[in-house]
Order: C-alpha cells, then structure tokens, then sequence
C-alpha cells in the first residue's frame, strides 16, 4: 500500500514508478487505487498492462473489497496499491471509514509512507514517528521521503529516523519535473490525453531504482493469502446478449471498471463507441450508457457531431433504456456553457442548461435511495456514489423530469432530487458503484431486455 500524510505528496508518481520498476525486472503486477478515483487507475492500467481496480470501503462492502482484490491479484506476483488523500482520511473524522488505512488493514497490506519532506528537516522525523503509532493495527514497511534538494538532504533526514522510528528509510528521491504529469480541475489529466510513452515509464522507473531500495522493500514483503472467491451471482440472459452502448473517448472515460463488469454479466454485450468521433450509434443497440468526463473540454466537437446528438435524442424519444451520469447527464442536457461564456448545443434530452463555474459545486460521498421504480430498479432500492463537478444546471428540469432519487450526504442531510429520469432515460451527476448494489446492474440490463422484447418502442415510467 503506497500511502503519504497528504494530498500531493508524491504518491501517484511513486506508485507508478513502482509499478514501472516491477513490471521492468519481469514481475507480473497487479494495480488497485483507494477510493472514487478514475483517472489514476487509467495510468496504472497502461503501465501494468492489467485494468486496475477501485477499492472504496465507504461505497463497497468489506466482502466485495476482498473479492475484488482477490481475483485481480491472482495469478500476479505483486499488488501495488495506491492510497487515497492523507492515510487516515476518509469518510469523517471520527472514523477510519472510506481511508487508506482502513483497506490496509481490511485485506492486510503493509504500508510504504510517502512524505513530500521539501519543507522539514528534523520535524519530518516526528511526522512518521506520529504516522507510525497513531493505529497500532497498521504495518509499516517503510517511508520513502519525496522531492528532496539533494542527496546530502536524504541523509539528514535518514538520521533523524534512526533513533526515533522502528520502520527504515527505503529511499529519497530528488526533485524532479521530467515525471510530472499535468493537472486539471478534476485532477491529473486522464491517460486518453496524456500518454505514458515507453520513454516516459522508463524514467519513471529508472527514478525508482535509483532512489528507492527496492530490493530491501521486496525482502521486507511477506507472502499474501487472497481471500478465497466465493462463486459468481448473477442470472444472464441465456439469450443472445443486450447490446449497451457505452460512450467511450475523451470526454467521457470516466467508469468503474466493476460497473462495465457488472453490466457484462448481468446479460449485456457492451459496445464501445465516441460521441466525438463517431457519426452515428452503433447499430441494433438496446441501451445507452454515458459516463462522465470532460464534456466542457471538447464541448465544440460534440455540438458539430450533430447526427450523433440527433441519434442520441431520438432513441431517448423511442424510451431506449439511457443511463448518463456527470459528463453524460451534462451532455444529455439542452447547452452547455463554458467558462469563457461560449454556449454550445447538446442532445437535448433534459429541458435543462449546464453552466461551467471556475469553483467546486459539489464534492463527496453520497447514498442513494430509488423514489420511483426507474431502469436501475425498484422503488426502494439503495445505492453509494460519489459526486464531483464545476457546473451548475438551470431550467425546467424540476417539471418536466420526474425527480427519483433521494440523496443523503455525509452529514445526514437529505433531499429529494439529484436524479432525473424522463421515459426511459435518467440522469444525474452521481457516479454509482454497481459494487455497492449489484440490482442495478441487473435491473439496468433488464430495463434493455424488455425494451428489445418491445420493438424498440417503451413509453417508461
């Protein structure tokens, strides 16, 4: 587990160059990112050449976690996971709930401490000796101090740690931008747009190896014993299967992998295609599913391809099955205007206008509860998500779609809305975990089935 007492510590670039050194000395490696992340398992997924997995143990249940765990780390020599924020936050404060130390101790991984020491010397001693007792269940393998001005710099700091602490200095790496990868407003720009070249992954791990004992790491690993798997739920359609078409490019590449897993084995036939590049929708499809991303970043290019849009609003017309989420429910929305107040056309499925704000509208965990019996399922039916956007919506949406969700956020506070179905279409700025409520997936690819049981024409409720 690569964790830090921070954001911005260093430890995606140490994951990575983990990741990169591992694979490079001919090890099979397994990836995993703590928390609602989609754009750090994208990198992970490139170096390792195996899809990384989200861990969450606020939206997943202790039993999913291991499961998933499990069976993407069998048959592979090492699992690097890569934690989220500082490593005891997470849900609230009074808990280790939703953090990265809470999954170290759920699947019973040794923690590597990154801490970004450009602005201690002696104090940076004290951190890690508070780190290293504040749980006593954790386990330590090691801190690895980042972004240092010199080698001479690493030294203090290793003496510092000698008589204070009980875990070793596994290395210092110095200061350095040729391994940044460039940030945006929703964090690092996704791997769609910033390509880990065979150049770049070979620095990343050459910077590994030469400030990092990997060596001394690895002989400080025990063997780990992987939950055992328990036997696949689930009733596919015996039939031929339900095609979705999922909205793939980049400006929607935000998805569970687990949700797209989920769906797959619930019966659907999952057909990837771009509402940027391609002209129309794949054919015979029985379903849409629009992920989120950055609509606002590619806004003109999705406006110009209007036979997609005019493709989109039409099988919403028709009570196509259309589940849209954050970028996807913005796109599914009337306009979109940027941030430069330049206002663009979408699909116009919801009578509603998105504007981008140069400030966070919404971050945080969120549990969902179906008002309404809706193409993820029943009335009732509950389910985690995390929300995350700059834009704002305005319109008659309150009217003219029927509000079927009710969202509880961390404090306890809830309100009716925040999902919006209209037909068979539905949307929010919610990103669920399917994890969280396997009946969505089932119920979503139940909702497909009868449509094509039907022709092709379902009115929706």
């Amino acid at each position: 587990m690569i964790a830090a007492p921070a954001s911005g510590s260093g430890k995606t670039t140490v994951s990575l160059g983990f990741m990169a050194a591992l694979k490079r000395r001919g090890l099979t490696v397994a990836s995993f990112k703590i928390g609602p992340d989609f754009i750090d398992p994208g990198h992970h997924t490139k170096i390792t050449g195996r899809v990384s997995r989200n861990l969450d143990g606020w939206m997943l249940p202790d039993a999913y976690n291991k499961e998933c765990f499990s069976r993407a780390a069998a048959g592979t020599d090492i699992a690097v996971v890569e934690g989220v924020m500082g490593l005891y936050d997470g849900y609230d404060g009074k808990s280790d709930a939703g953090s990265t130390a809470q999954m170290a101790k759920l699947i019973g991984l040794p923690v590597v401490l990154v801490v970004d020491a450009a602005s201690m010397a002696r104090s940076a001693a004290a951190l890690v000796q508070g780190f290293e007792n504040f749980d006593p269940e954790l386990r330590f393998t090691g801190v690895i101090f980042n972004n240092l001005g010199s080698p001479g710099y690493w030294r203090y700091l290793t003496d510092a740690l000698e008589a204070n602490v009980r875990m070793p200095c596994l290395g210092g790496i110095l200061r350095s931008k040729q391994v940044a990868i460039p940030e945006r407003h929703l964090g690092l720009v996704t791997e769609d747009e910033h390509t880990l070249t065979a150049e770049r992954e070979t620095r990343l791990a050459d910077l590994l190896e030469e400030h990092v004992n990997i060596d001394r790491l690895l002989e400080r690993l025990d063997d780990h014993e992987p939950s055992k798997i328990p036997g696949k739920n689930g009733n596919p359609d015996p039939d031929k299967p339900h095609r979705i078409g999922v909205a793939r490019d980049k400006a929607f590449c935000f998805y569970y992998q687990d949700n797209l897993e989920l769906l797959a084995e619930a019966g659907a036939e999952l057909v990837f295609f771009s509402p940027i590049r391609d002209r129309h929708l794949p054919p015979e499809l029985d379903g849409l599913y629009l992920g989120g991303g950055y609509p606002e970043l590619f806004a003109e290019s999705l406006n110009h391809n209007e036979k997609m849009l005019a493709d989109i609003r039409k099988s919403s017309q028709q009570g196509m099955p259309i589940y849209a989420e954050c970028g996807g429910f913005m796109y599914l929305c009337e306009s979109l205007t940027d941030l430069n107040g330049h206002t663009f056309q979408m699909a116009g499925c919801f009578p509603a206008q998105v504007h981008m704000a140069s400030n966070l509208k919404a971050l945080g965990y969120r549990e969902i509860t179906l008002t309404h019996n809706t193409i993820l399922g029943e009335k009732g039916q509950v389910i985690r998500d995390h929300e995350f956007h700059y834009s704002t919506i305005s319109g008659d949406l309150e009217k003219a779609a029927r509000p079927v969700y009710t969202v509880t956020r961390r404090e306890a506070e809830q309100k009716v809305s925040g999902g919006y179905q209209i037909k068979n279409t539905l949307g929010s700025y919610h990103h669920l975990h399917f994890g969280s409520c396997p009946q969505a997936a089932a119920g979503f690819v139940a909702a497909c089935r009868l449509y094509k049981s039907s022709g092709g024409m379902v009115s929706g409720d």
